[in-house]
């Protein structure tokens, strides 16, 4: 019964959310009606723009040429050349904390905390000298919801606020930039199984901080074949995929599916669900051809990944930007965030379909690389 009752939950939480709240100010209900609210949290994957509010943060996009297939051509802060995972996704695209003032309207809509180089570690990414780790993401939710509380009172802030979806893509960091750093005390301090149970650890206590800030259906991205992406395959001899980050990363998305669904079954009400993309990522980078691509073992951007591997205003771009699953040394390009979106997607309705299901026509293997 208890299972049944959950998916009935997960059913609830990739539907649109519509709001209908009495005897509160007009200016709110007019905000608030049938308007699908979302809080994004996360890394690079799904920022918007917080980063450009970051006087000294080395992790930012907004310089040319990221943002040349984004409507009107220019950087906004997105670490691809078009949309983001979760815009392509369908999810609307709130916007960035930072932008906003501390008494701001939009909050009722929405809000996107992700920044570049975060973490679930405090400590991921602290060579950016600037980002907005998970923590910070929640605290700052925090204050959205206190905020949303003095506009339209607790129990509408607390009905809009268990009804809205909020989307996590966190984890990559701790791995790109923290673990697998040499030059980091983490991946000489721990042994993988020590780093994943910090991690997991970690992330059960900010979930369950979420649930405590009234969230209730949230959708967790788990991590992709990092070992394949261009910053990690250079470490490679013949440029192949590093098949020990590989075989590291399948455990901790392994770990948060456990914790995902231990939350589910703790927390009274709580439609937690995670996102399981890994098979379907590795499937695009194994076999391009079969999506539509051409390439997949570097980026489009000519990047030197000596010097943080991402798309510099003097940076050769390739000929044809959709022939490229990625855009620089660690994001996806516009057009792979499409398909990924869709597998995203199917992936969150798997759990009610035992036949598995692909966009993708049969492939054909892609050779020597």
């Amino acid at each position: 019964m208890k299972g049944v009752v959950v998916i009935m939950r997960m059913v609830a939480l990739v539907g649109t959310v519509v709001f209908s709240f009495h005897m509160i100010d007009n200016k709110y209900s007019m905000a608030l009606a049938a308007t699908p609210v979302t809080f994004v949290f996360g890394d690079s994957l799904t920022e918007v723009g917080n980063n450009n509010f970051l006087q000294y943060s080395l992790a930012k996009s907004n310089y040319p040429w990221y943002g040349v297939d984004y409507p009107g051509g220019q950087p906004t802060g997105r670490f691809t050349n078009g949309r983001t995972i979760a815009e392509k996704l369908g999810i609307s695209s709130p916007p960035p904390y930072l932008s906003l003032s501390s008494n701001d309207d939009a909050v009722l809509k929405g809000v996107n905390y992700a920044s570049g180089g975060a973490g679930i570690l405090n400590d991921t990414g602290l060579y950016f000298i600037q980002r907005l780790t998970f923590d910070d993401q929640i605290q700052y939710f925090q204050k959205t919801r206190d905020v949303m509380r003095s506009k339209i009172g607790v129990e509408n802030a607390t009905k809009l606020c268990n009804e809205a979806l909020y989307f996590i893509g966190i984890g990559s960091n701790d791995y790109v930039n923290n673990y697998l750093q040499p030059f980091l005390a983490d991946g000489q301090q721990y042994t993988h199984d020590e780093f994943v149970q910090l991690l997991t650890s970690t992330l059960d206590k900010q979930l369950r901080r979420l649930y405590g800030l009234d969230a209730r259906k949230i959708v967790l991205h788990g991590l992709g074949p990092l070992g394949c992406i261009p910053s990690q395959r250079v470490k490679s001899k013949k440029g192949q995929c590093l098949k020990r980050v590989n075989e590291w990363v399948l455990e901790f998305n392994s770990k948060v599916k456990s914790l995902i669904t231990s939350l589910n079954s703790r927390l009274p009400k709580a439609a937690f669900m995670f996102a399981d993309t890994y098979p379907d990522v590795l499937d695009l980078i194994s076999y391009p051809t079969a999506y539509g691509f051409k390439i997949s073992n570097t980026s489009c951007c000519n990047v030197d990944t000596s010097i943080g591997g991402l798309c510099l205003p003097n940076s050769k771009l390739c000929r044809n930007r959709k022939d490229y699953v990625f855009w620089d040394a660690f994001h996806p390009s516009d057009a792979a965030n499409q398909v990924l979106a869709q597998k995203l997607f199917s992936s969150m309705f798997s759990h009610m379909n035992h036949t598995p299901s692909s966009i993708a026509p049969v492939p054909q293997p892609m050779l020597n690389y």
